[in-house]
C-alpha cells in the first residue's frame, strides 16, 4: 500500500469523503448515457443456494439486506464498548447526549410530517429525517482538527450513537411486515445460542459468526429486516475475554470494511437519483421539502432546544470546555443524515421509485447543506488556532 494511500485512510474524514465521492458518481451515472448500465449493475440477480434455502436477490438487495447487516453490527459493537466504558457508561456523560438525540429525532420527524400531512402514502416516511450519519458528521469535524474540542467530539460520538440505536428501534417497529414464525422461531434459538456463548466466556470469535450468520439468514425469512441481525449479534459478542477483548478484535478487522468498501457501495447503489423527468414543482413538493426541512431545521431545532433546556433545568451539564454556539454548530451537522436517511427511504417506499427518487433528492440538498452551514458555523464558533511564535533575528 502506497504512503499516500495510508495517510488517507488514516484520516478520520476519509471515509465521508468516498462516501460523497460514491454518491456523486450514482447520481453522474444514473443521469448519463450509461444509465442503463448502473440499472443493471442495481439489477444483477445473485443467487445462493443450499439444499432448500434459495436466497435470490437483485445485487441492490445484498448491499442493503446483507453488507449493511455487517455495518450494523459494527454499529452494535460501537454501542456496546461505548455503554461498557465508553462516553455513554455513566449517567452523567450520556444523559446530555441522549436527551439532545432524542429531540434530534422527534423534531425532524414533525417538521415531515407538517409538510405531509394530506399525503398517506408520503407520510411513511416520517422517519427519514430523524438519522444522523456518524461518518458524514464526525468527518466535517475532522476537517478544522485540533481546533475542535475532544468533549464537543465526545459529545457528536455519543448522540450519533444514540440516534443510530433509536432508528434500529424505529426500523424493528415501523418497517418490518408480514412477519412468519417458524423463521423467527429459528432467529430466536440462534439468538438464544448466541447468549449461551457469551455467558460461556467463549473468546474465538468463529462460533458467534456461524450462529450469526443462522440468524441473519432467519431474520430476513422472518419478515424483520435483516440488518438488525447484525446489531443483535453485536451486542451479544463479549466485550472482555480470556485472550483479550472478542468485541474489539471483531470492531477493529470490520472498520476499515466499512468505511472504505461498504458504505462507499451503499452509497454508490442507493444515490442515484434520475433527474429526468423531473420538474421545478417536483423538487419543491411536498415529500423532499419535507425531507430537506426536517434536516435543515428539524435536526438542529431539536437537538438544540432540548440541550439547552436540559441546561436550563439543571437535568443535564455542558459537557467541559463547550459553549453553547458550539453545540449550535453541532446540531446543524446532525442534519447529515445521509447513509441512515437514505437505507429508511429504501424501506419507506420500497415500491414507490419515484418517491424514493424525490426522497434522496431531498436528503442529498438537505445533508448538503447541512454539512456546508454546520461547518462554517463551527469553523466560526471555535477558537482560533495558535499561531506559532516567529523567531526574530536581532543584528547583532
Amino acid at each position: 500500500m502506497s504512503t499516500v494511500l495510508k495517510r488517507f485512510m488514516a484520516m478520520e474524514s476519509a471515509s465521508g469523503i468516498l462516501l460523497i465521492l460514491a454518491a456523486v458518481a450514482a447520481i453522474l451515472m444514473a443521469n448519463s448515457d450509461w444509465a442503463h448500465l448502473y440499472s443493471a449493475f442495481l439489477n444483477t440477480q445473485v443467487q445462493v443456494r443450499i439444499s432448500g434455502l434459495d436466497l435470490d436477490k437483485p445485487l441492490l438487495l445484498w448491499v442493503n439486506d446483507g453488507l449493511m447487516a455487517l455495518f450494523f453490527l459494527l454499529i452494535g459493537l460501537e454501542v456496546k464498548r461505548e455503554l461498557v466504558e465508553g462516553a455513554l457508561s455513566r449517567r452523567e456523560q450520556a444523559i446530555f447526549p441522549a436527551l439532545a438525540a432524542l429531540g434530534g429525532m422527534v423534531f425532524p420527524a414533525l417538521w415531515f410530517l407538517a409538510f405531509n400531512a394530506d399525503n398517506p402514502v408520503t407520510q411513511n416516511g416520517w422517519a427519514i429525517p430523524a438519522a444522523t450519519d456518524i461518518a458524514f458528521a464526525l468527518g466535517v469535524m475532522a476537517l478544522l482538527g485540533k481546533r475542535v474540542p475532544l468533549s464537543l467530539k465526545i459529545f457528536l460520538l455519543a448522540l450519533a450513537i444514540i440516534d443510530d440505536l433509536g432508528v434500529i428501534l424505529i426500523i424493528a417497529l415501523f418497517y418490518s411486515h408480514g412477519l412468519s414464525l417458524p423463521p423467527l422461531g429459528i432467529a430466536l434459538l440462534g439468538i438464544l445460542g448466541l447468549v449461551w456463548l457469551n455467558r460461556a466466556r467463549v473468546g474465538s470469535l468463529a462460533p458467534y459468526l456461524l450462529l450469526g450468520l443462522v440468524v441473519w439468514v432467519a431474520v430476513l425469512k422472518s419478515g424483520i429486516h435483516a440488518t438488525l441481525a447484525g446489531v443483535l449479534l453485536g451486542f451479544l459478542v463479549p466485550l472482555y475475554g480470556a485472550g483479550g477483548s472478542p468485541s474489539k478484535r471483531l470492531e477493529h478487522a470490520l472498520h476499515p470494511w466499512c468505511a472504505f468498501l461498504i458504505l462507499p457501495l451503499f452509497a454508490f447503489v442507493n444515490a442515484g437519483v434520475s433527474l429526468r423527468g423531473l420538474s421545478l414543482g417536483d423538487l419543491s413538493s411536498a415529500l423532499p421539502l419535507g425531507v430537506m426541512m426536517g434536516l435543515l431545521v428539524g435536526k438542529p431545532m431539536g437537538v438544540f432546544l432540548i440541550s439547552w433546556l436540559a441546561v436550563k433545568l439543571r437535568i443535564a451539564q455542558l459537557p467541559a470546555g463547550v459553549c453553547f454556539k458550539q453545540i449550535f454548530a453541532v446540531s446543524v451537522l446532525c442534519g447529515i443524515g445521509f447513509t441512515m436517511s437514505i437505507f429508511i427511504t429504501s424501506l419507506a417506499f420500497s415500491g414507490h421509485a419515484e418517491l424514493a427518487n424525490l426522497s434522496r433528492l431531498g436528503i442529498l440538498l438537505g445533508s448538503t447543506l447541512a454539512a456546508l452551514i454546520g461547518y462554517t458555523m463551527l469553523h466560526l464558533a471555535l477558537p482560533r488556532a495558535e499561531k506559532s511564535p516567529v523567531l526574530q533575528v536581532q543584528r547583532i
